[in-house]
């Protein structure tokens, strides 16, 4: 399963020479798997409504070129690993043309509002294998 969004790059998320800013990748990459979870109807909100949190615990990105501003980047998000209380995505970031823009890798645990450790509901584990 994969999911593919796109973006436009923004004025506001370049430097002076145009480039954009890589802290930026880490939100394209939350956005794609934002919308990604809500096509498997997994929407974060009622996630988090059920008692839920899936805490970022490891965020690895890879740049391979840079995005400009007025670019267009496809970012492509898949399920990685789904266990009994951890869930991992990658990622593909790419430009108009096919180019690997990034690659990337987000680690998620399951938490409660006390942010102790819990197992993902079974219904979630479910929608994501």
């Amino acid at each position: 399963m994969e999911y593919s969004t796109q973006i436009r790059v923004r004025y506001a998320e370049t430097d002076q020479m145009g480039v954009a800013h890589h802290s930026n990748y880490a939100v394209w990459m939350e956005l794609a798997r934002v919308e990604f979870m809500r096509e498997l109807n997994m929407d974060y909100r009622e996630v988090e409504a059920q008692g839920i949190y899936l805490m970022l615990t490891r965020l690895d990105v890879r740049y391979r070129r840079a995005a400009r501003f007025d670019d267009v980047v496809k970012i492509t998000v898949k399920v990685a690993e789904v266990k009994s209380r951890t869930m991992a995505f990658d990622y593909l970031l790419t430009s108009e043309t096919g180019e690997t823009i990034a690659t990337g890798t987000t680690e998620h645990v399951a938490t409660d509002r006390s942010y102790r450790l819990v197992r993902i509901p079974e219904n979630l584990l479910k929608s994501m294998t």
